[in-house]
């Protein structure tokens, strides 16, 4: 009876290494603005959360500092190709020069992702991510209106840990002075080199905005870090360049990712 209850012992930690062995590599959105295309388990749960998120804007007359606290997204997978996503943030604090200091909560975006490749191909990964996201912001902190879009995440291993991603997508915003939608175009590509436990990436982003009150340009050179702590967790954070009058001039984040 002793040895047939080591053998279940055994037996019982061996299944549950190996269960570990065959869940994916540990993939998070965060950092940086580039979606990456992998998929997470099914079954599997992976909460991904900004510390705080800090944006300063300083050009084209405008003096504005907006605070992030705690925006989360939440990813659950659904099958081995396909999982769906919830993001919030239950703490918003812009303070404008002339209009004064503003406190809520920001929209709800709820959203898809499927592999269009194989999410276990240790080559070429593409997959499709479609999303909306509801007017629940706090007054004068959010979209103002209902608005969605659609992305597609690319990641291509170059070798040697290091890896290039491609974020093209189409959004439709609300136009600044309400009343009706226009279309926003961007994209976004990333290198990232792996040093053991530490990643280090770049980003080049650019937006697109055709809002009937004017079109806007908007670009930035972006830097990220993130530590991996374990197999199913790391810390991150990342600093955005403004390169245009319209985009914020400094964007400095850090954040905190866990797979359950």
């Amino acid at each position: 009876m002793r040895f047939a209850a080591i053998l279940l012992a055994v037996f019982t930690l061996s299944a549950g290494a190996a269960r570990a062995q065959m869940l994916r590599d540990f993939c998070a959105d965060r950092p940086g603005k580039a979606t990456p295309a992998c998929i997470l388990d099914a079954g599997h749960l992976q909460i991904e959360t900004a510390l705080a998120d800090a944006v300063l804007q300083r050009g084209g007359g405008v003096h504005e500092d907006s605070v992030a606290v705690a925006s989360s997204e939440l990813r659950f997978g659904l099958t081995s190709r396909l999982e769906a996503e919830a993001a919030w943030t239950p703490l918003i604090v812009d303070r404008t020069r002339g209009a004064g200091e503003r406190t809520g909560v920001g929209d709800l975006t709820l959203g898809l992702r499927g592999a269009l490749t194989s999410p276990d191909t240790k080559g070429v990964m593409v997959s499709l991510q479609g999303f909306v996201t509801a007017p629940t912001a706090t007054h004068g902190l959010g979209a103002g209106g209902w608005t969605g879009g659609a992305r597609l995440p690319i990641t291509v291993p170059l070798g040697g840990d290091v890896s290039l991603g491609m974020t093209p997508e189409a959004d439709v915003a609300r136009n600044a002075q309400g009343g009706g939608t226009h279309a926003v175009l961007t994209n976004v590509v990333s290198l990232g080199r792996a040093f053991g436990k530490a990643t280090l990436g770049l980003e080049a982003w650019g937006s697109l905005e055709e809002d009937p009150a004017g079109h806007a340009r908007l670009a930035s050179a972006d830097l990220t870090a993130a530590l991996a702590l374990g197999d199913d967790a790391q810390l991150d954070g990342g600093v955005n360049f403004g390169l245009t009058r319209a985009t914020p001039d400094l964007e400095v984040y850090v954040g905190v990712s866990r797979r359950f």
